[in-house]
């Protein structure tokens, strides 16, 4: 497992980071966003969208567990499982069909990690104590196209 680490100054450079990962992202991607309300995990979101030219029609997928874009044929799930009481719930869903499909980006993903694929990008996002408006985004992944990327990364 590798980690890095970026350190986000603001909302713009939140999403800007989340856009140049865009680039990279392929069907079967799964994303996994974990972090307190208010940490960035929407912004993050929305400047993947922004790199597929769908950020205007984001919207929080709070009460419909997932939203579904697409963009030609890539499809992307953004799902928010805060809600489920548990993994099971996801698979009622038909949550891992997701998987093969599309691009997931999963927020409170590690509520339902045992039903995770095995290679998946983990993106902790924590506010900064000392300025609001800094970020701090903790990534972990066992995929070598994410460690090389970050590897290779000017931040």
């Amino acid at each position: 497992m590798s980690h890095f680490q970026f350190i986000s100054k603001n909302e713009n450079d939140t999403k800007n980071f989340a856009k140049e990962l865009a680039s990279l992202l392929k069907k079967q991607d799964v994303l996994v966003l974990t972090g307190d309300l208010g940490s960035g995990k929407t912004k993050f979101t929305e400047g993947i969208l922004s790199y597929f030219g769908l950020e205007d029609e984001i919207s929080s997928p709070t009460f419909t567990i997932v939203n579904e874009y697409q963009k030609d044929d890539i499809k992307i799930y953004h799902f928010d499982v805060y809600r489920l009481e548990d993994s099971s719930e996801f698979y009622e869903i038909g949550g891992e069909e997701y998987f093969e499909n599309g691009i997931c980006l999963i927020e409170w993903g590690e509520l339902i990690e045992d039903a995770l694929p095995n290679q998946y990008l983990h993106i902790t996002f924590s506010k900064d104590d000392k300025n609001e408006n800094v970020r701090i985004l903790n990534i972990n992944t066992t995929l070598k196209k994410w460690e090389d990327y970050f590897e290779n990364i000017k931040y």
